[in-house]
């Protein structure tokens, strides 16, 4: 079953509510995979916590990104 992007925004929406205690989150947001949508999660640093995110929310599939820290250009 193809993910649409609006099914990709509201799972989104469910798994950044259940992720915002967790301190190595750096960012949620939306990726495409081939010609379908996935939820994308991004982490300062690999650990216990990845081990906590599901691969799938509703249908959609979600992909963890370690990305290090993330800092404004100056």
């Amino acid at each position: 079953m193809s993910v649409s992007l609006e099914r990709a925004r509201a799972a989104k929406a469910a798994i950044q509510k259940s992720l915002e205690t967790l301190e190595t989150v750096t960012g949620v947001g939306i990726t495409r995979v081939g010609d379908d949508y996935a939820v994308k999660v991004n982490l300062r640093e690999a650990g216990p916590a990845e081990a906590g995110i599901p691969s799938h929310v509703d249908g959609v599939p979600v992909r963890v990104e370690i990305t290090g820290v993330i800092r404004p250009r100056s």
